[in-house]
């Protein structure tokens, strides 16, 4: 995937207001409008323009943008930084709700094209704008509820399988005064259930954007995120381990004592047992209704030849042993 430089595109440093960018790209859509211009490669610069000022017009696609750095060029290999979007606040009105369209290059798609906010927007008055909510209020019986907002956070296993109480920090895209974008900061003291797991949404009612008249205030829905674990490895609420055994633990069996999320457990290792076996821990993975599983998958870890006595053992098992371990590698 390349990087588009949506500044460069546009002519405009990286500090620009929004009424810069816009007046830039008015110009230049001028100027390079497929009906204007018949020049080789206007109408596909004219698609890139669109494109920069479809995400820098909109505060909190810009913002989520530069949140990515600076340092990137244009057409350069990207890949987004990891958790780049986290504790990032946002409406979800801007959002392309998960189309794909060949009119956007594939780091828009990338980046803005799925449906971030879900289908958790209120039916009614969920996504009206400030200007649509001073237009329809007439007088104090007027009511219309606030936006819900969205935001993704990552959590670590072990709140996962015990719950916690943490304190989020999110930021949220505003215009000041000189009509540059700024990011406002708010801080949440948040419960979360254990149980939760990577995709799921966590729902704080009326802390999202405020109402309108005597309207309540719109949500605030968490997607959770599980933090890559050093040992574990979660899918859905499904944990895998690897867990190193001797030689002779997995060719005689063994009971041996693994260390879990939720503490310690004696497993039997079967005689016989080759390296990758996925040994079953049935309702041991992340808590639920019904509760994951844990899988611990064996890994064979050879004892060292580094003295005269080992090698010497190693040698003893080679002679005692009429074994090919790549009889069937040529088959």
């Amino acid at each position: 995937m390349k990087y588009r430089d949506y500044y460069e595109i546009l002519g405009l440093p990286r500090d620009a207001t929004q009424d810069a960018i816009k007046r830039a790209y008015r110009k230049l859509a001028r100027k390079y409008h497929p009906d204007l211009n018949k020049n080789n490669g206007a109408e596909d610069h004219f698609k890139e323009l669109g494109e920069a000022y479809k995400v820098l017009k909109d505060t909190e696609k810009r913002t989520a943008y530069d949140r990515m750095g600076s340092s990137w060029r244009d057409g350069q290999d990207f890949q987004p930084p990891p958790q780049w979007d986290e504790n990032f606040e946002f409406t979800g009105k801007g959002n392309d709700g998960g189309r794909t369209t060949t009119d956007f290059s594939e780091f828009f798609e990338a980046m803005f094209g799925r449906d971030r906010a879900g289908d958790h927007s209120r039916q009614a008055g969920g996504n009206a704008t400030a200007s649509d909510l001073e237009g329809a209020y007439s007088g104090a019986q007027c009511s219309i509820p606030g936006q819900d907002h969205h935001a993704r956070i990552t959590i670590d296993l072990d709140d996962a399988y015990h719950g916690a109480q943490r304190a989020i920090s999110l930021d949220t895209p505003m215009l000041d005064a000189q009509g540059h974008v700024a990011v406002q900061s708010r801080t949440l003291n948040v419960s979360i259930p254990k149980g939760m797991r990577s995709g799921q949404h966590l729902r704080l009612p009326a802390q999202g954007g405020a109402g309108f008249g005597e309207g309540r205030a719109g949500d605030l829905y968490l997607e959770i995120t599980i933090r890559d674990h050093p040992r574990f490895r979660v899918d859905g609420r499904n944990v895998t381990l690897d867990v190193p055994v001797a030689p002779w633990e997995a060719a005689l069996g063994a009971s041996i004592q693994v260390p879990l999320p939720d503490g310690a457990v004696e497993m039997t290792i079967p005689p016989d047992s080759g390296g990758g076996r996925r040994l079953r821990l049935r309702g041991r993975g992340i808590p639920g209704n019904p509760p994951g599983d844990l899988y611990a998958v064996l890994k064979i870890a050879l004892p060292p030849a580094d003295s005269e006595r080992s090698k010497a053992t190693w040698n003893t098992m080679r002679q005692a042993f009429d074994f090919d371990p790549r009889a069937d590698f040529y088959r």
